[in-house]
């Protein structure tokens, strides 16, 4: 009887584990559903909403606006009210979001909707890696990291399907020659975009409620048999012993540091054990973002078509890339805990480095080739400072022909133009037109430059003039004439770039977020997190900011070699600083970077 009431308890503790992965990926899939489900939906709310460009701009930039309010409080708030009610109040804020963008009319709901939506991504972040490190043990704690990357990759997978579902709808409405039943099922497809992604949600909220609470987090509260109760939810009476115990050893040292009052703001910022992982974990997730991965995949489309491909090989070609992460990242699960999070960190960003480099290298071949007609298209500017061009293979011959020598090599050939272009310090670039594409046309005016207001404004460039830029002339700083590459080039390029993405999702994708939770002490794990995440997304923002305009002026073979130089430091920094952190416990590992080299050995 006894063997029988043994076996049961272990299969209890086994199904509660693999709840927890279930929950944790949930809040992955929700991550993934808010960086991806606007790509979908923005060409019909584009053409039934009737914001401007400057107001669809704010629509998808407000959920990375309000993720970073929501990674900078999420450490607060998950010391204050615990790591399983912030999982719970960051999953309402999801669900209630999406009947406030899908229920929408007007700028300012969609606005507050994709602000709630951006904050519970920000929560969600911080809160479910910090959650997974504190409950599950170190011999599947990578696994379960892993799999809330796996389930993220998953959402941006199923929002880039969803997205292909629906184009493919409306062009079948689109055959049927009604304008007004295109504009209805248009309102429709992008409100039934968002719609869709509610299920999830609700599911990561009843999820939520029904897993235990951090043990770290309770017996740091006092709550030491609330803590033991929720070790043995998935570990053996030895096992929560033994975790405990050292629980306990870690706080009397932590007391014992911080006995003087004097001392403790020394203690807790400027002692060696906080400070080492501390600037480990924010290296590594700026070098993350640095690799330029949102900026791959958000443009991937537009990046392709640059290389040579057509318009619908190159939306496929996204779709690919999508699927590539996904199902790499199914790798990096099975081989995080078998391998180490440092040996898939080098492995990773030594492939990210080869990818970026070749890639540099084929788009250098042609933009080498490109010549500026910023002079001719000024000509063109209207006295309102706005500025409408048809870019034809008679447009493009004519603008190429002026550039002398230069221009005369690629006249005749297909080309595409980018514009950069500026009303005061405010800067903006085109989209791509290509001269083979007989709906090839740009429109600039200042909505699609200057923002609408001063808090836009100061996002956009804190030190820029709002008031001189809604005067100020159009100008056209760049206006690039570049050949286009053969289909061969583009899909050479494509393969660097899902080699790209299969050394991120093997490496830096599922490693970050181990990094993060792992590398920090409990006492400051969760502010700590918020702080580095914080970093993370800085370095995203600022990377979104320039990349369009960097890429106009200098190309995008400069993009990406910039992009392989930041990777260099993100490689050094894995294999010679980064200790293996690979089936050791948190405290372990936190003792480690006190001072005992052996913490980590044997």
């Amino acid at each position: 009887m006894t063997g029988i009431a043994d076996a049961g308890a272990i299969a209890s503790k086994t199904m509660y584990n693999r709840f927890l992965l279930l929950v944790a990926g949930l809040g992955g899939l929700l991550y993934g559903v808010d960086v991806g489900i606007i790509a979908g939906a923005l060409p019909y709310l584009e053409a039934t909403s009737g914001l401007n460009a400057g107001q669809l701009s704010i629509i998808v930039a407000a959920v990375l606006l309000g993720s970073v309010f929501g990674t900078l409080f999420a450490g607060a708030l998950a010391d204050w009210m615990g790591r399983k009610n912030l999982m719970i109040w960051s999953g309402v804020l999801f669900v209630l979001s999406i009947p406030a963008i899908a229920l929408a009319h007007g700028f300012g709901p969609l606005f507050m909707g994709r602000l709630l939506q951006g904050a519970s991504a920000g929560l969600i972040g911080v809160v479910v890696p910090l959650y997974l490190a504190e409950c599950l043990s170190a011999s599947s704690r990578g696994k379960g990291t892993g799999i809330f990357q796996w389930l993220l990759t998953l959402g941006i997978v199923a929002a880039a399907g969803i997205g292909m579902y629906f184009s493919y709808r409306v062009d079948l409405v689109s055959k049927l020659g009604d304008a007004a039943k295109l504009f209805a099922f248009k309102d429709v497809a992008w409100r039934s975009i968002f719609w869709v992604s509610l299920p999830p949600g609700l599911l990561f909220v009843i999820g939520s409620f029904m897993v235990a609470e951090s043990p770290r987090w309770l017996y740091r509260r006092g709550r030491k048999d609330a803590a033991r109760i929720a070790l043995l939810r998935s570990r053996t009476e030895e096992q929560a012993a033994i975790e405990l115990g050292e629980m306990e050893t870690a706080l009397a040292a932590e007391k014992a540091g911080t006995s003087s009052a004097g001392q403790k703001i020394k203690e807790s910022l400027l002692k060696r054990k906080y400070v080492i992982p501390f600037l480990i974990a924010c290296i590594i997730l700026a070098c993350n973002q640095a690799t330029g991965v949102n900026s791959i995949i958000g443009y991937n489309a537009t990046i392709l078509i640059q290389a040579g491909l057509s318009d619908l090989a190159a939306h496929w070609g996204y779709v690919f890339l999508t699927v590539i992460n996904f199902l790499m990242t199914i790798v990096a699960v099975v081989l995080v805990d078998r391998k180490g999070r440092k040996f898939l960190l080098s492995v990773g960003s030594a492939g990210i480095i080869v990818s970026l480099v070749a890639a540099g290298l084929l788009f250098r071949q042609t933009e080498k080739l490109r010549v500026d007609c910023a002079d001719s298209i000024q000509t063109k500017v209207t006295a309102e400072q706005k500025l409408k061009l048809d870019y034809n293979e008679t447009e493009a011959g004519g603008l190429a022909a002026m550039r002398g020598e230069a221009g005369r090599a690629i006249s005749g050939k297909p080309t595409s133009l980018i514009l950069i272009y500026s009303y005061g310090d405010f800067r903006a670039a085109s989209k791509v037109l290509r001269s083979s594409d007989a709906a090839a046309k740009v429109e600039i005016t200042r909505e699609s430059c200057v923002p609408p207001n001063k808090v836009i404004a100061f996002f956009t460039n804190p030190f820029a003039s709002l008031d001189a830029a809604r005067s100020a002339p159009l100008k056209i700083e760049n206006a690039f004439v570049t050949p286009i590459p053969p289909a061969k080039s583009g899909w050479m390029l494509a393969i660097c770039l899902y080699l790209f993405m299969s050394f991120f999702a093997i490496g830096p994708g599922v490693c970050v977020w181990l990094a993060l939770s792992e590398l920090m002490p409990t006492r400051i794990r969760s502010n700590g997190m918020s702080v580095a995440l914080l970093i993370n997304q800085a370095v995203s923002t600022t990377i979104a900011a320039v990349f369009l305009p960097t890429v106009g002026k200098y190309g995008y073979a400069a993009m990406f070699f910039a992009f392989a130089g930041c990777t260099v430091i993100y490689f050094i920094t894995a294999t010679f600083f980064l200790p293996e952190t690979k089936g050791r416990t948190l405290e372990e590992v936190e003792e480690y970077f006190s001072g005992n080299k052996n913490a980590l050995k044997g």
